[in-house]
């Protein structure tokens, strides 16, 4: 059995167990992938992949677990190798980061621009996408960790440490009718069309419960990922925007009123999260900390090495997150 056995399995199913593709995402010729997954399959005398012909149809069901754990073992290793390199050389390397644009826009800026002058020798890496996508690359290991307020939690793979906590503000024309009024309400809201995120970003599940809980059923005329599109689109007249209260500029959005929404709708909390097991290098642990200051490197360690979701929940129950 080879390493490079076990990430040809792991990338055949990745990739949707097309062996062409797979092939090149690897830079390595087809026949050699399906030759080793033979010889795999043959020395541990069972079939990791049904076939049609010579084509991968499904993964079969103890296939199925070896690809899980071939994909544990290969985590290790990268761990063996990020280890080796933290005693190497502790300040060079590279982070990737998996984000929503929220973030990516307004909260890491500033806090990278500090990172990059403490370690000029680490390349940054950012993706941006959903939070499903974003929670999915850091369970798969793809990238260090991700930053995001939804979809976190339904990766069991993830350590989740809570980092602040944020509300809303809902966005209007100067000569909009809400511009005017002292303290909002759901109802004075929901008169009006919504620009707001798409559902699973930025906290919208909470924002539909509110008004869900009040018996109010809004019309939300235009969605988006990208609190800069929603407030082009309130500029247009196309609705009220709810947006996360930190991506409004006072400088750059002065045409807009800002009303506070936090009386209206519960706290979010933004997270991080990483995969269980992971290897965190010194600046990596340096990069958690300036992002949430009270994830100081003995609570990320007792973090990681709580084996259930309660433990952690108990961890941070008596930690008082900012807010943003």
């Amino acid at each position: 059995m080879k390493l490079q056995q076990l990430k040809y399995i792991c990338e055949v199913a990745k990739n949707d167990l097309n062996v062409s593709t797979t092939a090149q995402v690897l830079y390595t010729s087809q026949p050699g992938i399906s030759k080793q997954i033979r010889l795999l399959e043959d020395e541990l005398g069972v079939e990791i992949f049904s076939r049609s012909g010579k084509h991968l149809t499904r993964v079969t069901p103890v296939g199925q677990q070896i690809v899980r754990m071939a994909g544990e073992v290969l985590a290790q290793v990268d761990a063996i190798k990020r280890v080796a390199h933290e005693y190497s050389d502790n300040r060079k390397g590279s982070l990737s980061i998996a984000t929503t644009h929220t973030q990516a826009r307004y909260a890491l800026p500033p806090l990278l621009e500090q990172f990059i002058k403490e370690y000029p020798k680490v390349t940054l890496n950012m993706h941006q996408g959903s939070p499903m996508q974003i929670a999915q690359l850091a369970a798969d290991g793809e990238v260090d960790l991700c930053i995001a307020t939804e979809a976190i939690e339904q990766f069991s793979d993830l350590v989740m440490l809570p980092c602040y906590r944020w509300n809303r503000s809902v966005v209007v024309p100067k000569d909009h009718p809400l511009a005017k009024v002292k303290q909002l309400s759901l109802e004075q809201v929901a008169e009006y069309p919504l620009v707001t995120y798409v559902f699973g970003f930025t906290g919208r599940s909470q924002l539909d419960q509110a008004f869900a809980a009040k018996g109010l059923k809004p019309e939300v005329v235009f969605t988006a990922a990208d609190a800069d599109v929603i407030k082009t689109y309130v500029r247009l007249g196309l609705g009220v925007g709810i947006i996360a209260s930190m991506a409004y500029e006072e400088g750059r959005d002065s045409d807009l009123v800002r009303l506070d929404a936090s009386h209206l709708f519960p706290s979010s909390v933004t997270r991080i999260g990483i995969r269980r097991g992971t290897f965190i290098r010194g600046y990596l642990y340096r990069f958690i900390e300036m992002f949430a200051p009270h994830l100081h490197r003995a609570l990320v360690d007792e973090a990681m090495a709580a084996p259930v979701k309660s433990d952690l929940d108990a961890l941070f129950k008596h930690v008082q997150l900012p807010l943003h």
